[in-house]
């Protein structure tokens, strides 16, 4: 299985093309290219070549894969490239195979755009829009006699694209791209997977949130077989597009990431706020640190500091604290609880007078932000806040600290209403007792 990794944005999109494709010759033609890179403006994208087309493995016509075994392909794909909840944009034919595995992986699946998708591939009395068996007979014939020839590339390539008719290097890229990527035995084993195709039971139990996009003149797929799909799944948004292109990388763009790009950022924003939790953030730092590693020298300070690291990650461990960074020689950790945020900064204050050196902390609970990975937000600038008030061998903490902890046996003394900077509001902030009694060192560094 060949894939492509390209883009700089926040998000994670695999995109599979439909019917025909190749990883290296989709990008030599400009309106592909464009379509590309916009889509790499926004996420991190995974392009992929599906089993049988283009740089993967090609198929023969006795060996198509069953729906299933595409579906568990782009499983492979996405755990490949390192993918945690990807959004799946698939055109048409690709576009079942990302529902499917919406349907199948929805932990593994943050939202679902579809492409002029089609839920049942041959027509029956109860869905009209698709081919009948004669039209897949004929096209498939069709395919066996003409792929590969100029006659046949100019045919399909005048059907699919009316935009571009009569563009000759529209037509020369179009007719690489057939011969690269499928032989004629591969391509009709791969359209009698489609032509037998049903998906419209699976559909409903999509829980991603989805986006299906249908041409209103597209001459392939009529954009009644979109309006059906996006009407079984449970709350899609369907968005119609003017333009008789069939390719979705073709005719006017900006109206299709108009569509695109609004979604992908609503997408964004709502697992922004998900990804909010509540934790406990202490800050740690080294009291009188630059006056001390000048009077130390820089190896002396270097292994101080190294002992002082040691220190503080017994603690955390101890405490059941997760690190989170370290600045020199200050620590930021984060606790599912406050109470352990506090004793474990009261343990670090005591353990650390053994090196004859002091540290100061401060502890916040609140919201914090962990779509990255690492805690960030509010909270975590007030506790670093926090700790740049606190006075040497301190525990300073905040308010909702002080109120979530009672009945903890933590007890705190007043230490008046501060202003934090870059915070809005005034702050009531409490220093914890020492846990051997000792007041504070009040010379401040």
């Amino acid at each position: 299985l060949a894939y492509q990794l390209f883009g700089s944005g926040p998000i994670e999109l695999v995109y599979a093309p439909p019917w025909i494709n190749n990883l290296e010759v989709a990008w030599t033609n400009p309106l592909y290219a464009r379509f590309l890179n916009r889509l790499g403006s926004s996420a991190r994208v995974v392009f992929v070549d599906r089993r049988g087309m283009g740089l993967s493995d090609r198929l023969s016509a006795t060996d198509a894969p069953p729906l299933e075994t595409l579906m568990e392909d782009l499983r492979v794909v996405i755990d490949s490239a390192a993918f945690k909840r990807p959004v799946l944009l698939g055109g048409s034919d690709a576009g079942c195979i990302c529902a499917l595995f919406a349907a199948t992986y929805p932990e593994r699946t943050s939202a679902l755009i579809v492409y002029a998708p089609e839920a049942r591939g041959t027509a029956s009395a109860d869905y009209p829009w698709a081919w009948t068996n004669e039209e897949w007979d004929v096209f498939l014939a069709d395919m066996d006699d003409g792929w590969g020839t100029d006659e046949y590339a100019a045919r399909m390539f005048e059907w699919v694209m009316p935009s571009a008719a009569g563009d000759p290097k529209q037509l020369r890229w179009w007719r690489t791209m057939q011969r690269l990527s499928a032989t004629p035995s591969s391509m009709i084993a791969i359209e009698r997977i489609w032509a037998e195709l049903d998906i419209r039971p699976v559909l409903p139990t999509i829980q991603a949130p989805t986006l299906v996009l249908h041409r209103l003149g597209d001459p392939v797929e009529r954009v009644e077989a979109g309006r059906d799909f996006a009407r079984r799944i449970p709350g899609a948004q369907f968005v119609e597009l003017a333009g008789r292109d069939w390719p979705i990388w073709a005719g006017d763009q900006d109206a299709l990431f108009g569509a695109i790009e609004p979604f992908l950022r609503s997408m964004r924003e709502e697992e922004a706020e998900l990804d909010r939790v509540l934790a406990t953030v202490l800050f740690t730092d080294i009291v009188r640190s630059t006056e001390k590693a000048t009077a130390l020298g820089d190896r002396v300070w270097s292994e101080l500091v190294a002992q002082h690291h040691t220190i503080v990650r017994a603690m955390l461990g101890r405490y059941r604290g997760h690190e989170q960074d370290v600045a020199g020689d200050g620590f930021f950790a984060t606790f599912d609880g406050p109470a352990r945020g506090v004793k474990c900064a009261q343990a670090i204050v005591e353990a650390v007078r053994s090196l004859g050196i002091e540290v100061r902390a401060g502890v916040h609970t609140g919201e914090v932000n962990t779509t990255d990975r690492k805690p960030t937000g509010i909270a975590v600038n007030v506790g670093a806040r926090v700790a740049a008030l606190a006075e040497p061998s301190e525990v300073l903490v905040s308010q909702t600290v002080k109120d979530l902890v009672a009945g903890s046996g933590l007890r705190f003394r007043a230490r008046g209403l501060h202003e934090l900077k870059g915070v809005e509001g005034a702050w009531h902030l409490y220093a914890a007792d020492t846990r051997f009694g000792e007041a504070p060192n009040r010379d401040r560094a």
